[in-house]
């Protein structure tokens, strides 16, 4: 059951998503309501091409909503200066780095930023949330090593390291487990599962492994063409809101195991 008075770290009233030209306006998803209450695992899931990307970028002030609001701790988005949401937010993108010739801890340093003064010289507490943050991913071992001597997996828990260096009460992260392997993948959603524990930071991130997340999620946003709904992954579960996921002709839900099976 959810705890009632559970600190609401983003929420969104009536958001409408998509985008807006000279000649017309294309609605994605509309009647987006959800809330993400403090230190809660959530996982966002449909198919390709459903809206999933444009929903984060929304969320993030990336892209203007075309109608409703976002809020973040109870201050509407578009309040938020670069800098404030800086402090509020951060993000692991799966765009490729400008420059792999950083060392991991450099790359992680880069987290601090939003609180360097105009020089850019770090403080004691900058360097502890750094040390802080690669002791939380356990990468002690990676830290001097450049980034492109990384595998993927690795780089990816960098990214993570490099956000929560940052110290935001949200955490925003798209496709994290993409290019990894079936091990890696359920490696990178359990420390987010373990980090949203420990530090009680929100984790949002959008993943097509909808398996593993309906295992690990205390609460999932579910995206099909008719609406959008967010809830505990049992109650998605009872509602029947994964069988109109994907069309029905080749892939099916057990609603027994939690899973997806292929027709015979």
């Amino acid at each position: 059951m959810e705890v009632t008075n559970k600190h609401i770290v983003l929420n969104t009233e009536n958001l409408s998503i998509g985008y807006t030209s000279k000649k017309e306006q294309t609605i994605i998803a509309s009647d987006i309501n959800i809330k993400l209450g403090q230190g809660e695992l959530v996982g966002l899931v449909g198919a390709n091409g459903i809206g999933k990307s444009t929903l984060l970028r929304t969320l993030t002030k990336v892209q203007d909503p075309i109608k409703g609001q976002v809020f973040i701790n109870s201050i509407p988005l578009e309040k938020q200066n670069a800098l404030d949401l800086a402090k509020t937010l951060s993000l692991v993108l799966t765009e490729k780095l400008i420059s792999k010739n950083l060392t991991v801890f450099e790359l992680i340093a880069l987290g601090r930023q939003p609180y360097t003064n105009w020089l850019g010289s770090f403080s004691k507490t900058d360097i502890d949330m750094v040390y802080r943050a690669i002791r939380l991913i356990n990468i002690e071992s990676l830290k001097d090593k450049k980034c492109f001597e990384l595998s993927d997996g690795q780089l990816q828990k960098v990214m993570i390291a490099r956000a929560l260096s940052q110290d935001t009460d949200l955490i925003i992260l798209d496709e994290p487990t993409t290019h990894l392997d079936m091990y890696h993948k359920a490696y990178i959603l359990k420390l987010l599962q373990k980090l949203a524990k420990e530090t009680n930071k929100t984790i949002l991130f959008s993943s097509h492994e909808i398996d593993l997340a309906i295992q690990l999620c205390d609460k999932m946003i579910v995206m099909t063409e008719s609406q959008v709904v967010s809830d505990e992954p049992c109650n998605l579960i009872s509602n029947g809101h994964f069988e109109n996921l994907f069309p029905k002709d080749l892939i099916a839900f057990d609603e027994k195991t939690g899973s997806f099976r292929v027709k015979k």
